[in-house]
């Protein structure tokens, strides 16, 4: 059977709907029609393969904001059969240098002072000359696509480990994703997305702008996030967003932000959150705030996976859960030894179809260790799935800690603290005890004008959740460690005496 070829929407777009809005650059003011995009990235092409010299499974690095010239350089490496590997700019320098010599890439872009020094025999281009280049370029003559089961991106893990790792992305994986995640957020030819989440994480590259591009609709790219400016772009009725897409860090910071009035938010279908716990009560905020807060769950391995209904109601009523599988999404809960459990226990979440990664690169041993025998991925996050088939998380496996011969699910007490109003961040992590084993150690960041009270704390967690699982430790700091897509690195809080 032949292989499957990479899809290409904004090739379709541009002879079905040629002057239909595809793209703008926020910062610069740039737009871009399905036709004029389709014809930009194969310009694009043209100067990858004749100015630059890249061939068919090399790989192309960026060190770079947000911007429309990247996406135009992601779908023309497709086009060529490159892969694409977005870094993210905030990393350190040796960092940065550590993720370049594993992907080993003959062209880097980059916007700004880039002092990592490039592998050997590696290229380093501005992004600005990158989009003259293409501006002043004829079209390259089109060809066959690639197979869909290619290596198409790269992205490297935010390292909440410590050790980021690339995931393999492949074409028909960000395809499925782009299904997922459009039937779960109701996606259409009308959709508008604001995309200001890192195009280095999947949230920006894949989940903001590959739903939107499938149906012909249109994306907003921002150089980055900027509470006040999110603000007044979300009550823009010449913008016109109606799916924005951040993690919960983001949501808190839009409340707090300058000109926050959700009530002009009037052509929104909802905001749409993952990448760490949403509590319960700050959706029930937002629902009356009249806005849609839609969580959901996925994964660089695994793009979409879960996803909220749109219904106020069934948000308020299932608070907390992540919802239900895409379309695409074969998933199970298991037990240690991999059998299914019963509704309302807790397992680690399995994965299989065609959203999920081939593996990792250069790493065939995490590779093998990630999949079962008979092809499931295995997440590492522990779950509950209800009675009707919601599914909330419970904590990553690895977090988890056992006290007293119970075990503890970090996530699960930090929402109990998220829940004081004394609190406005908190991680726990277990620790050695010589009586129980382990017992839990919260870090705390505190709202302004609070003082930290461990006993009030301790007390309003024993009233929500069973003793063994209080923390015996809270300790006071003024920020929790993040990775740039807002999980917490608790690595380093473990390395903290």
């Amino acid at each position: 059977m032949p292989a499957w070829t990479t899809p290409d929407p904004v090739a379709l777009h541009a002879a079905t709907q040629p002057e239909r809005l595809a793209c703008v650059d926020l910062a610069s003011g740039r737009r871009w029609t399905y036709h004029a995009l389709d014809d930009a990235i194969q310009r694009a092409v043209a100067v990858l393969e004749s100015g630059y010299g890249i061939e068919p499974g090399q790989r192309i690095a960026t060190v770079a904001r947000n911007s429309a010239d990247l996406l135009i350089l992601q779908q023309a490496a497709m086009r060529l059969g490159a892969i694409f590997v977005p870094v993210n700019r905030r990393l350190a320098a040796p960092e940065q240098q550590a993720i370049l010599a594993d992907c080993d890439p003959a062209l880097v872009l980059h916007d700004a002072a880039f002092d990592t020094a490039p592998p050997k025999d590696c290229m380093t281009v501005e992004v600005a000359d990158f989009a003259a280049a293409v501006a002043a370029q004829a079209l390259a003559t089109r060809r066959p696509l690639p197979a869909a089961d290619q290596p198409s991106v790269i992205l490297y893990t935010s390292g909440t480990s410590g050790r980021p790792k690339g995931v393999i992305i492949t074409e028909a994986n960000a395809f499925a994703t782009a299904v997922n995640f459009g039937v779960l957020g109701r996606v259409g030819n009308s959709s508008v997305f604001l995309c200001d989440a890192p195009m280095f994480h999947v949230i920006g590259l894949i989940t903001s702008l590959r739903p939107p591009l499938l149906q012909g609709g249109t994306v907003l790219i921002s150089p980055g996030f900027e509470a006040g400016l999110t603000n007044r772009r979300l009550a823009d009725p010449e913008l016109g967003v109606t799916h924005y897409f951040c993690v919960p860090q983001m949501a808190k910071m839009l409340r707090d932000g300058v000109g926050f009035d959700p009530a002009n938010w009037t052509t929104l279908t909802a905001i749409f959150t993952g990448g760490a716990p949403n509590p319960a009560a700050d959706i029930r905020w937002w629902l009356e705030q009249g806005v849609r807060m839609v969580d959901g769950f996925g994964m660089t391995e695994a793009g979409t996976v879960l996803g909220m209904p749109l219904e106020a109601g069934q948000i308020a009523r299932k608070a907390g859960s992540a919802g239900l599988p895409g379309p695409s999404v074969c998933l199970r809960i298991v037990d240690d030894d991999g059998n299914d459990v019963a509704p309302g226990e807790a397992g680690e979440i399995w994965l299989s179809g065609p959203n999920i990664t081939p593996g990792y690169w250069n790493r065939p041993d995490e590779t093998a260790q990630a999949f079962t025998s008979d092809g499931w991925f295995r997440t590492g996050d522990i779950a509950r799935r209800d009675a009707e088939g919601f599914v909330t998380l419970i904590d990553r496996r690895k977090d988890m800690f056992i006290s007293g011969g119970e075990n503890v699910y970090p996530a699960e007490v930090e929402l109990v603290l998220l829940d004081h109003p004394d609190i406005a961040e908190a991680a726990v992590i277990g620790i050695a005890d010589e009586r129980w084993g382990e017992v839990g150690r919260a870090f705390v960041v505190l709202k302004a004008d609070r003082v930290l009270d461990p006993a009030a704390l301790a007390a309003h967690c024993a009233a929500r959740i069973a003793r063994y699982k209080v923390p015996k430790e809270f300790l006071l700091t003024d920020a929790l460690p993040r990775t740039a897509s807002g999980k917490i690195q608790k690595h380093i809080l473990r390395s903290r005496q």
